[in-house]
């Protein structure tokens, strides 16, 4: 069975994946790559276009990431509102908001 990390790993290596760096409180900051999305959603039917922003990880990368840390991808700064395990817990996925 292959584990999740070297399925992140080899994506990462083909180019599909961002890095994310993470800084927790008290800790050295962490870095890893991760699935970003930000998917562009209409909203008031039509009228305004609204982002949800996504990133999705295995779920021994960050460790500890909770709701209100904060997370860099592509030197832009999101606040995470929500972190939710995917599947058998191998991955999680955070839904964060752009500062």
């Amino acid at each position: 069975m292959i584990a999740i990390e070297s399925l992140y790993d080899a994506a990462a290596r083909s180019g599909l994946l961002q890095k994310a760096t993470w800084a927790p409180d008290r800790a050295p900051r962490m870095t890893t790559w991760v699935e970003f999305r930000a998917p562009d959603e209409s909203i008031l039917d039509g009228l305004g276009v609204s982002t949800d922003y996504t990133i999705r990880y295995p779920a021994s990368r960050l460790v500890g990431l909770v709701q209100g840390d904060t997370v860099d991808i592509g030197g832009i700064t999101y606040r995470v509102r929500e972190v939710r395990a995917v599947g058998d817990g191998s991955e999680s996925r955070a839904t964060l908001a752009r500062l």
